[in-house]
Formats: C-alpha cells, structure tokens, sequence
C-alpha cells in the first residue's frame, strides 16, 4: 500500500489542473498536489487604477485550482483506500 501511495504522488505531481476567473481573464495552473506551476493573465485586465480587481481574480482563480487538486487527490486516494472513508491527508 505504501508503494502504491507513492505512485499516487507522483502521478499528482504530473496531472495539471486549471481554474481561471474573470470569464477566462486570469488562468492558474497547478499540479495534482495543489502546487502552482502557472498564471496567465489578460492584458485587457491589467488596469492601473485597478489594481484591487485584478489581485481579487487571481486569488479567485488560485482558490478555485487548489479546490480542484484536492479533489483529484481525494478521488485517487479514494481508489487506493477502496472508498473505505479513511481519515487520510496526502502529506504536501
């Protein structure tokens, strides 16, 4: 079981998941794990008189992907306890 927890980490820290905000105007990339690889923003909403909308989209967005880590690990860990419900955190 031990090897195959390992396995399932590493497979994690090779799936990409992504989320964006603003209909698309601020895309993050992250890892399985929940680790941030990337952001992508549009320069239409780069704004200088509004900085505090774009920050606002990208904790959005950054929010929004690490949700979606943590939800593909709980459903690969699901697979390995067997839908057993056990307590488990996947160490970061």
């Amino acid at each position: 079981m031990q090897g195959r927890l390992q396995q399932i980490q590493d497979e994690l820290q090779q799936r990409t998941v992504s989320a964006s905000a603003g209909g698309g105007m601020v895309t993050v990339n992250a890892d399985g794990k929940g680790q941030i690889r990337s952001i992508k923003i549009d320069p239409s909403v780069v704004n200088p008189s509004d900085v505090e909308m774009l920050e606002d989209l990208i904790v959005v967005a950054m929010t929004d992907v690490q949700r979606r880590a943590a939800a593909l690990a709980q459903e690969e860990m699901g697979k390995l306890t067997g839908g057993l419900g056990l307590p488990f955190q996947l160490p970061l």
